[in-house]
């Protein structure tokens, strides 16, 4: 998939570096303008706020295809987010290296929620071995439900769900890492600015991991994704 920026009344690569700069350090809009401005870039807030809500999705939906394989054995937990004072879940899967495997932003926390992020994780990531998850019976009600789903597609070995809180400790310490870059952020007023931008974050998160193209410099890996 190859990024389309159509329209843009700027270079390519002047909004990849910007937008990369936002996801990775953390800075807010204002501070992100002035930055720019400093490097002979004059443009408002506003717009840089705009190219992070149109970019960042599309560049973390290709990499989700582009990353290299996972190990079969996962971790999965959701994470809190707050968007217009309101608590929406983050949710999260990595392999037993620490390696992201997917994510998504939803509005509840449920069995319909879970098996659809179940879903969308196995879509590009193929069947694991098993998944650690903690005693959330949202959680539980999902692999359950994939496995049925699983089962009536002809396999004949289902997903192997071990649920112990002590077990998922990698992922818990695998938040810090997003939390850290939202904080500065001054908080979401969209459900949709903030799925595109925490998408990014786990973007820059996974080539921070060396999920990409070994060798190449950060920006030169965000830059090679946009196509």
């Amino acid at each position: 998939m190859t990024i389309s920026f159509k329209g843009a009344h700027f270079p390519n690569d002047v909004i990849l570096h910007a937008v990369f700069f936002y996801l990775r350090y953390g800075v807010s809009y204002r501070e992100l303008e002035e930055i720019m401005a400093e490097r002979g870039v004059d443009l408002d807030h506003a717009t840089l706020n705009r190219w992070v809500d149109k970019y960042a999705v599309l560049m973390a939906e290709t990499a989700r295809y582009r990353k290299r394989p996972a190990d079969r054995s996962w971790c999965m937990n959701e994470s809190y987010v707050k968007v217009k004072g309101e608590w929406v879940y983050l949710y999260r899967a990595i392999d037993k290296h620490g390696m992201t495997l997917d994510f998504m932003l939803s509005e509840c926390r449920n069995k319909t929620a879970a098996t659809r992020f179940f879903a969308r994780a196995l879509e590009v990531n193929g069947l694991p071995r098993k998944i650690v998850i903690d005693k959330s019976g949202a959680n539980t009600a999902g692999i359950k439900a994939i496995n049925k789903m699983l089962k009536g597609f002809g396999c004949p070995i289902p997903i192997k769900m071990v649920r112990r809180k002590n077990l998922n400790n990698i992922i818990e310490k695998d938040h810090r890492f997003i939390k850290r870059k939202i904080r500065p952020m001054l908080g979401f007023k969209s459900f949709a600015s903030a799925a595109s931008v925490l998408a990014g974050i786990e973007l820059v998160n996974m080539i921070r991991k060396g999920q990409f193209t070994p060798g190449l410099r950060p920006f030169q890996q965000f830059a090679e994704l946009a196509g």
